[in-house]
């Protein structure tokens, strides 16, 4: 390991410039217990920090769109991966190994990654975010309504654990950007320094606005005092510290919002089905293996109660003991270790403690007081044996459903039926994880339904995924992270819902042209805008929304009803059985679907060479009423919204136009409507 020259004087970043106080708390070495930091935040002015976030951070990120800061959030994370070896280096300090890094840095970065090309993709070229479909509030389509999401006008302070320096920040700031929210980060002081590292690297690679990003590392002083309606909070780490700030009387008095991700007693259930030899069984004790291995077992998903059916405790523990006999402990640094020390001696004295609690009702099966180490002090440093522990009755239990060893301890709880095993899951009340192990889906289906409601993520492993698998602890950015009860009850992540978690939703009600013009998309019922100039034949900057076409109208014949049944092969009864049709809820034979859907095209399409460059596909297809022989047609083409895309190598300068499609027949009902998405060229003076 890297031995520095002198501890670090980890810095707060506020207020547009570095804070270093002399001192402060002692921060040590996990493994050789040496000095490695000193951290304070004293003379820091909070009030000053928020009012500089609100000011400037603030401003700035929501006169930027989704678009702008989707490519500033991807430049960022391209930024963070050229340096993430520097930050591996510095998080051996902390005992973390480089698989544990590969967990906190290559996630976290990766994350930011994730949230930049889900925001390029879903999310429009606008500050604001549209949500649900119009709803139309008055008989005589006048007076509508619709839901609109904008960034709050405050600062998203998030105050993280210690266990996951890099990924703790990264995976919260991802979405709060995305929103338009300026940050504070508030790392634990036991990992702070790392944490500094990498905002010390944000901070140089000049991609964020001024007041986007400010970290306090050190106590809080009296920054809570100064929160605001605006503002929001998430804290992850334990319950007992998360019930506390909480009810703080600004939290509370201002009804700040609070998102709470607390430690939990995660559980994994082997099924009654899975024997010895099969693959289901191996892939059980692996799991049990890393989430005890990994981090030292300091992961807030990580499992603390493993519950197997009765009888295979023996076989379970020992197949565990054969695979720890496997994972080499000491120096986190050494590519030949698997396991690293504990962040501190004064958290190892801690799990020590919870884990003699646990003894009261327990038997310890795996566990010894001496390591042989690859490197490390065994005196000075913070190493633990892994430890596995076995209540003979766990449904009597209370301390294994109550108490947890936030290092690598687990406890094995033997069940006799599957409702028993549910049960014993849900006696954590309320976990962030859980897994369950077998390929018997009966078996998979009673014991899902019999844990999700106290679970917030839970994973089915058998043969089948396991080659693609996450793994039991893996929070995802696509899926929320997150539990009820114990967990804290909030969520993160989850795609563009921990976006949502920052912008505030506000109903909006008004007439339909109005609503338009403040939206920015198409709302039927709005004014529109005609000319002689065919919309095909405007560039992306040149279309407007409410640009329109009426089209001329065609005659539907049962003659282009057989031709199309010919050409497309699809006879079915209602279009070309006179005698079923009659019968059918129709009462005649219709027209296909899909013809009046080429039949529309062939009415709006302009079809010589302009900006449009390509129909990549439809959206909200509906048939609403059935078009018969001798009905005539007519479509209405309208500019629905745009989305300015980034241009790709190769491909010349487009954006994404989509088009509000409406067919009526001769009595103007709507037939058939659906939203039609071209890629339209941008002018030249933009390429």
């Amino acid at each position: 390991m890297t031995t520095l020259i002198r501890p670090l004087q980890v810095a707060s970043y506020v207020s547009g410039q570095w804070h270093a106080a002399l001192g402060g708390q002692e921060i040590r070495d996990a493994a050789y217990g040496r000095p490695v930091a000193y951290v304070s935040s004293e003379g820091v002015d909070f009030a000053a920090t928020l009012r500089y976030a609100r000011q400037q951070g603030g401003r700035a990120l929501r006169r930027t769109t989704f678009q702008d800061r989707a490519r500033m959030l991807r430049a960022l994370a391209v930024y963070l991966n050229e340096r993430k070896a520097e930050f591996s280096a510095l998080s051996h300090h902390t005992g973390a190994t480089r698989r544990d890094n590969l967990v906190d840095i290559d996630g976290g970065i990766g994350t930011l990654f994730s949230y930049a090309s889900l925001a390029r993709r879903e999310l429009p070229s606008q500050p604001f975010l549209l949500e649900d479909d119009v709803s139309v509030l008055g008989k005589g389509g006048t007076f509508l309504g619709r839901h609109v999401l904008v960034p709050r006008e405050g600062v998203a302070l998030h105050i993280n654990a210690y266990n996951f320096p890099v990924w703790g920040m990264l995976e919260k700031i991802a979405p709060t950007l995305i929103a338009g929210l300026p940050a504070i980060v508030k790392p634990a002081s036991q990992t702070a320094y790392v944490t500094e590292a990498v905002v010390r690297a944000i901070h140089a690679s000049g991609l964020l606005p001024d007041g986007a990003l400010q970290l306090i590392c050190g106590d809080t002083g009296d920054l809570l005092d100064h929160l605001e309606e605006q503002d929001v909070v998430t804290f992850t780490g334990s319950a007992a510290t998360a019930s506390k700030l909480k009810v703080h009387p600004t939290i509370v008095g201002r009804s700040v919002p609070f998102n709470t991700e607390a430690d939990s007693l995660n559980c994994i259930v082997l099924g009654r089905t899975v024997t010895p030899d099969a693959p289901e069984f191996s892939l059980f004790v692996r799991e049990v293996v890393n989430e005890m291995t990994s981090k030292a077992g300091q992961k807030c998903t990580a499992i603390r109660r493993v519950i197997v059916p009765e009888g295979m405790q023996e076989p379970v523990a020992a197949a565990i003991r054969e695979r720890l006999a496997g994972i080499t402990v000491g120096d986190p640094s050494r590519d030949d270790v698997r396991m690293g020390p504990l962040v501190s001696a004064a958290q190892r004295d801690n799990v020590r403690g919870v884990v003699e609690q646990l003894r009261a009702e327990t038997e310890l099966l795996i566990g010894q007081d001496t390591l042989d180490l690859l490197g490390g002090d065994p005196d000075a440093g913070a190493f633990m044996a892994p430890t596995l522990l076995l209540s003979r009755e766990p449904l009597h239990g209370r301390a294994v459903h109550e108490l947890e060893a936030f290092g690598p301890v687990a406890t094995l709880l033997p069940y006799r039926t599957l409702d028993d095993a549910a049960e014993l899951a849900r006696l954590g009340r309320g976990s962030l994880a859980g897994s369950i192990v077998t390929h018997d889906r009966d078996e998979a289906r009673a014991l899902f339904f019999g844990m999700a409601s106290a679970h917030g993520r839970i994973l089915v492993l058998n043969r089948d995924d396991a080659r693609e698998n996450t793994g039991h602890g893996s929070p995802l950015p696509h899926l929320k992270h997150g539990g009820p009860g114990r967990a804290g009850g909030g969520e993160e992540l989850g795609g563009l819902r921990a976006v949502r978690h920052y912008l505030q939703r506000t109903a909006l009600q008004a007439d339909p042209t109005t609503l338009q013009a403040l939206t920015g998309e198409y709302v039927r019922g709005a004014e529109v805008h005609e000319d002689r100039l065919h919309p095909f034949r405007k560039t992306f900057e040149e279309l407007q929304v409410g640009d329109s076409l009426l089209t001329p109208r065609r005659t539907v014949t049962e003659g282009d009803v057989s031709a199309f049944a010919a050409l497309s092969g699809d006879r079915f009864y209602a279009h070309t059985d006179e005698i079923a049709a009659r019968e059918s809820l129709f009462g005649q034979r219709v027209a296909h679907g899909y013809f009046i859907l080429s039949a529309a095209a062939g009415l709006f399409v302009d079809p010589g060479v302009g900006p449009v460059l390509a129909n990549y596909g439809l959206e909200g297809l509906r048939f609403i009423e059935p078009v018969g022989f001798g009905d005539t047609i007519r479509a209405r083409l309208t500019v629905h919204s745009k989305t300015a895309r980034d241009q790709k190598a190769g491909e010349p300068p487009s954006g994404v136009v989509k088009w509000q499609v409406d067919v009526t027949n001769q009595h103007d009902t709507l037939v058939a409507t659906y939203q039609l998405l071209t890629l339209v060229a941008r002018a030249p003076q933009d390429q």
